[in-house]
């Protein structure tokens, strides 16, 4: 999906010089988030078309915008993805969040239709979510898994995600 590359790069070119008009900027001085996720995996190979669930840690700490985070996905054929990347919160207006991500994850559970062919898979996504007055998030994310050519193929794979973000405050008693 190098549709989603090429999105992630535009947007992070064009955050700084749209940062000074107010209406497109790095969202700051949000909390770190808990995510959870679910919808479907597969995409257009019509292999393996399972239900996925995950569950990402998405940090506060910024250094130049780009926030770190943790991931873990449960695909419903045993398939399992676990890794870590970097994110970034674009603000577009008052309430909306436009979110691209990469992460490096490792992956297993080769099934009879679907071999990702190697356990090291590259993860992009882009998310777009509103943000409520509690700093809550409700969004929709398209995701890509690939091994970037590591192995004898790359079949890839693809996720449609709605995402629920809580901060870590709602946790504490």
């Amino acid at each position: 999906m190098r549709i989603l590359g090429f999105i992630f790069l535009t947007v992070l070119l064009s955050t700084r010089p749209a940062v000074a008009d107010d209406w497109i900027s790095l969202a700051k001085g949000d909390p770190a988030y808990v995510t959870f996720s679910s919808g479907y995996f597969g995409g257009d190979r019509e292999k393996d078309e399972e239900a996925e669930l995950s569950l990402e840690y998405r940090s506060n700490y910024q250094f130049w915008g780009i926030k770190p985070f943790v991931h873990a996905a449960y695909i419903t054929n045993n398939m399992t993805f676990l890794g870590a990347g970097i994110l970034l919160d674009v603000q577009l207006g008052d309430n909306w969040i436009i979110q691209p991500s990469v992460a490096p994850t490792w992956w297993r559970g080769a099934t009879d239709t679907l071999d990702l062919d190697y356990g090291l898979q590259f993860r992009s996504r882009l998310e777009i979510a509103y943000r409520f007055p509690d700093n809550s998030r409700l969004g929709l994310s398209a995701t890509h898994s690939s091994n970037a050519g590591l192995g004898n193929h790359n079949p890839g794979a693809e996720s449609i995600m709605l995402n629920v973000s809580v901060p870590t405050g709602f946790f504490q008693y």
